[in-house]
């Protein structure tokens, strides 16, 4: 039996495009999804040929989070996470759908990001009993902390405007593409070793949250995950009821 892949890769003009193609789960961070995206960045890495890299999707959720039922082990979302950050060519997600929990942790690793405004997002941890535990690393040193504390503690959704403001989001426009096009065009004419050490920069401050922060962080997860509030918040979730705690 061939398994289809759930990453596509497409190249067009030294810049290569990452597509999650996981409509039946909504893109959801599988076992099999960030192993696949993680060769491909591999390869990117490697390809002189490859400039930058866009992170897009399929359908109308760019990643809907965990895979509940095939979730990849905290140590391989870390390390995802963090192989978007080192890469030493730029990563820019192109998003056209709703986000939402560890989806928002690639957006965070991601150095730009643009999004329709039909996009959504939310951090819907703590309605199943976790917490944004790993997408942290990424996202505490890039994000307005206010704003962060809100969308944390409340799992509402937010739209594009409101993830530009608190940092989420680099841009938005009613066409993605005519959005990301000045972007592409900038990378495009950059030199690899400008991309390279201008990314160094800019992703020096990420990186030390990741050295001191991501085994404790990894190790939080792995103990809300296997709690018995996260069992109840899961099951409810897949049984599309609301769980014992909502008042």
């Amino acid at each position: 039996m061939t398994v289809e892949p759930v990453v596509r890769a497409a190249h067009d003009r030294a810049v290569t495009t990452l597509t999650l193609d996981s409509p039946a789960n909504r893109n959801a961070l599988s076992a099999a999804l960030v192993g696949e995206l993680a060769d491909g960045l591999t390869r990117c890495g490697k390809d002189r040929d490859v400039r930058a890299v866009v992170l897009a999707h399929t359908g109308n959720t760019f990643c809907a989070g965990a895979d509940l039922r095939d979730p990849p082990h905290p140590d391989a979302l870390v390390a995802l996470l963090r192989q978007i950050v080192e890469l030493h060519k730029p990563v820019v997600a192109r998003v056209t759908g709703h986000v939402r929990a560890g989806g928002l942790g690639l957006l965070g690793a991601c150095d730009l990001a643009i999004a329709s405004k039909e996009a959504t997002f939310a951090f819907t941890e703590v309605r199943i009993g976790v917490a944004p535990a790993v997408i942290s690393l990424p996202l505490l040193p890039r994000t307005d902390p206010r704003a962060l504390a809100r969308y944390y503690l409340t799992g509402e959704r937010f739209d594009a405007a409101e993830a530009v403001r608190t940092g989420l989001l680099t841009a938005t426009g009613d066409d993605v593409d005519i959005t990301l096009e000045p972007v592409l065009d900038g990378l495009r004419r950059a030199s690899p070793q400008g991309l390279a050490e201008t990314k160094r920069l800019l992703t020096a401050r990420v990186l030390e949250a990741f050295d001191r922060d991501a085994d404790a962080l990894t190790a939080l997860s792995a103990e809300l995950f296997s709690s018995a509030q996260a069992r109840e918040g899961m099951t409810a979730f897949l049984e599309r009821r609301d769980p014992a705690w909502v008042v």
